[in-house]
């Protein structure tokens, strides 16, 4: 019999009492259950603009993969900052699988610099009556996902707070991870 050995992930649910090793100043960013792009945008008081880093197809990392039962190795990825005034705020990395944005999903999906939270919180496009699966982690220099924001955000600390749902537009599966960058810290979370 062959065992295969199990992923470890610093991803953790954010029912897992994790979300209490963050500092308190994220909590309220971490475990929030709403649009991450409206809470923003009334924290700010102005609509977030969109920085398309890359929106292009990729392979998946082994940790991303997981969520989808290892069935897929290559998707979508759109990899964006949420500025407010010209500084970045969050880098989101939603991983968008070829069937997820077919179908009734294709002009959905056609997000050019629109937030993804925009389509996935409508009221018309979220069908899924269970709750989307959330999760946390903190990141270090040691992080995939830590390391690709650093690119884009040379200002990025060493730990850093990030949250990863796997949303369902339609009844296909979309995952998005969010870090939150030290900017963020300056507007009230609720």
């Amino acid at each position: 019999m062959i065992h295969r050995r199990r992923l470890r992930s610093a991803w953790n649910r954010v029912d897992s009492g994790e979300l209490h090793q963050a500092p308190r100043k994220w909590q309220p960013w971490l475990s929030d259950t709403s649009s991450l792009t409206q809470k923003i945008e009334r924290a700010i008081g102005q609509k977030l603009e969109v920085l398309v880093l890359r929106d292009c197809r990729h392979d998946l990392n082994s940790d991303e993969s997981r969520y989808f039962h290892f069935k897929i190795k290559r998707c979508r990825i759109r990899e964006v900052l949420l500025c407010a005034n010209g500084i970045p705020l969050v880098m989101a990395r939603s991983i968008i699988p070829s069937s997820s944005s077919s179908g009734s999903n294709h002009e959905v999906l056609r997000l050019g610099k629109k937030p993804l939270g925009a389509v996935l919180f409508a009221k018309t496009r979220m069908h899924s009556k269970k709750k989307p699966i959330r999760e946390i982690a903190r990141l270090d220099k040691r992080s995939a996902l830590w390391k690709k924001c650093f690119q884009q955000y040379p200002e990025l600390p060493s730990v850093s707070w990030a949250r990863r749902t796997l949303y369902q537009l339609k009844g296909r599966t979309l995952l998005v991870s969010e870090v939150f960058l030290p900017p963020l810290l300056q507007h009230p979370s609720h």
